[in-house]
């Protein structure tokens, strides 16, 4: 690697001094021992310049499928359709590179030259005015940006807290600082920076966006729809502005108003992708799917590569694709200038055709490369998510608890349902939500962040949960006491709500130490039934555990091992509800449940599947439907495939 590293040195010095043959062939030298991005870009722009265009052209091809968002790739596809007279394409190509990388001045310069040739000034001035302010930026901020957009991410953090050390009240370096800790998941850093730079700079409208997003991505829905309310109001009319209200109207439950605002964006921009696909989210969590589904159907009319709406088709569960849905996603998939995001929601959605079909080789193949694709971009550790849960048995002993008796807040409020994903928690969600007495909510963040909280704020010495054997009784129901207030935006006025956070199988103990009258159920299910469904789904955010049989078989195991740790330590606290129970004795498994949360038996418990009410889960159409056996053994038709996995699970 050391050796590769030197000589594409050699390669990129030698281009910038005009060296071309040489640049190329120092690039050839890395190329032989296998594909690499920066050495495939300087073998590029080294044979343009030589005149070998047919050269150029399978470098930069093979590059777009190796890194198909690698934006200087795409600004050197333009300036090779440019110097072959192809303006359209240089255009497309120059549109592209600064999508994936904003900061690429030449780029911008370029397309402004373009459009302002084929008549359309308004766009070359937007694009001129791109190129001008990057032009105005310190140049260590745009090497921020460059590192930033093309995945060094570590290097773009360095580079930007030096910079800011000298000039601290900088808003874009704080913006950029706050982006680099957002793609690194420090997310609590990054909505205190963006906090601190709106304050600095109000006006500043990418500022206050990316702020927005910062407390969507913390789960703070209800300061994220302020902030949007607050910038709606400065131009009601503004399409942007009216999508991201409606995106926050949404994630707070008001419905209504999200229609309202998506219909008002597509009255200005009817073929909008990615507002047909939001509009589409919304109609399937309110359970309109004829309605959701035209939505999707629209946005793939719009934008064929959008690979958000064609998982969103598959992630209904009950949708079947036929075949000319099949043959169209695979002919996406075989382009190799397909963006990340939408080559991952492809393969996801490809397989789960595939497996609808009965093609069930075909179908793994796409599901291991979603996966695979994933994994790459988590920074998921196995041995320190084990780490992390055998501390909370060390920490979390018979004798903390005893300690703290008649701490936390009396309220009975809470029902907490924890476990797996993808283990029947949102069936059990909508029995109870079903009851005259219980709010369904969602999965709500909070009971994570007072978690991310206690861990303290020096980087990688985490204080949690060691630290509950210092707090005080008045501070656990301060904890509880919040808690419960800071979740009564999701609630509709009964006297119990459902949390469904599945992760809080973590924080049993904080749980019963600030709320010790709350109802905690474990769902579980079959262990390769729940893994194999947690790994052919692609999440939205969080559970990098599922992106790989080995990761999720083992996580599974310590899920069970930590389970039964709160068993020994707080025997009776939590009512384990297996799902295969639930399907084979539906009422029985109903009293059990309604028994241990103190509620008297409703019918409407059983007809679940009638409760008018919004599902933000992937199993939404599921639970729409009566009770059945359809997710029983599903991993069956994949047993030749599943070696790893089974392994995995084994006790050791």
């Amino acid at each position: 690697m050391t050796d590769d590293n030197n000589t594409m040195t050699q390669a990129q010095n030698a281009l910038r001094e005009g060296r071309f043959a040489e640049g190329l062939a120092h690039a050839r030298a890395v190329l032989d021992t296998g594909e690499n991005a920066d050495a495939l870009y300087a073998a590029a722009v080294a044979a343009r310049y030589l005149g070998d265009y047919a050269s150029a052209e399978e470098y930069l091809a093979r590059l777009h499928t190796a890194s198909p968002e690698y934006g200087r790739g795409w600004q050197e596809q333009g300036h090779l359709a440019r110097a072959q007279g192809q303006a359209e394409r240089a255009r497309d190509a120059y549109t592209r590179a600064c999508r994936f990388n904003p900061f690429l001045d030449a780029a911008w310069r370029a397309q402004a030259e373009l459009l302002t040739a084929a008549g359309k000034p308004g766009e070359a001035a937007q694009a001129m005015a791109q190129a001008e302010r990057l032009r105005a930026l310190p140049r260590e901020l745009v090497a921020v940006g460059h590192h930033l957009h093309e995945g060094r991410l570590l290097r773009a953090e360095e580079i930007c807290r030096h910079y800011l050390r000298r000039h601290p009240r900088d808003v874009e370096a704080m913006r950029l600082l706050a982006e680099i800790g957002s793609r690194l998941g420090i997310v609590d850093d990054a909505e205190f920076l963006l906090e601190s730079a709106v304050a600095f700079a109000p006006d500043n409208v990418q500022l206050r966006l990316d702020y927005i997003a910062a407390l969507r991505k913390r789960q703070k829905f209800a300061r994220a729809r302020e902030e949007a309310e607050a910038l709606y109001r400065t131009d009601p009319d503004n399409p942007l502005f009216q999508s991201h209200l409606a995106i926050e109207a949404m994630q707070t439950g008001d419905y209504e108003q999200a229609f309202d605002l998506f219909d008002a964006v597509l009255a200005r921009l009817p073929n909008d992708p990615a507002t047909l696909t939001s509009r589409g989210h919304a109609l399937k969590t309110r359970g309109r799917q004829e309605d959701a589904v035209a939505s999707y159907r629209a946005a793939i009319a719009a934008a064929p590569a959008h690979g958000d709406a064609w998982y969103a088709l598959a992630n209904l569960k009950t949708w079947r694709f036929d075949d000319t849905d099949r043959a169209e996603m695979a002919a996406l998939l075989r382009r190799g200038d397909l963006a990340f995001m939408d080559r991952v929601h492809l393969e996801f959605a490809m397989a789960k055709a595939a497996e609808d079909a009965g093609d069930y080789d075909t179908a793994f193949a796409h599901y291991a490369a979603g996966n695979d694709l994933k994994r790459r971009q988590t920074r998921y550790d196995p041995d320190r998510m084990s780490e992390e849960l055998n501390r909370q048995k060390a920490a979390c002993t018979p004798e903390l608890f005893a300690a703290h008796e008649k701490s936390g807040d009396p309220a009975p409020d809470p029902i907490f349902i924890v476990g797996l994903p993808r283990a029947g928690s949102t069936l059990l969600e909508q029995i109870l939500a079903s009851h005259s007495m219980v709010d369904g909510t969602m999965e709500l963040p909070d009971i994570l962040a007072l978690a991310h909280r206690l861990r303290g704020r020096r980087a990688g010495q985490s204080r949690y949960p060691e630290i509950l054997h210092e707090l005080r009784d008045e501070q656990f129901a301060k904890f509880g006491h919040d808690y419960i207030e800071n979740t009564r935006i999701h609630r509709q006025g009964a006297p119990f709500f459902i949390d469904k956070m599945p992760n809080n199988f973590r924080h049993v103990g904080l749980i019963h130490l600030i709320l010790p009258n709350a109802k905690i159920i474990d769902a579980r299910r079959a262990p390769m039934d729940c893994c194999f469904s947690g790994f052919k789904q692609l999440f939205a955010e969080g559970q990098e555990f599922t992106y790989g049989l080995k990761e999720i078989g083992r996580y599974y195991r310590d899920y069970v091992d930590l389970m039964a740790h709160w068993d020994e330590v707080l025997p009776g606290r939590v009512l384990r509800v297996q799902h295969e129970d639930v399907l084979d004795d539906l009422e029985g498994q109903v009293r059990r449940m309604l028994d241990h949360c103190g509620l008297p038996f409703e019918e409407a418990c059983l007809d679940f599947h009638r409760t008018d009410r919004a599902v933000r889960t992937a199993s939404s159409e599921q639970v729409r439907r009566p009770i059945n056996r359809s997710g029983v053994d599903a991993w069956k038709p994949f047993e030749p495939w599943l070696g790893e996995l089974r392994a995995a699970l084994t006790p050791r």
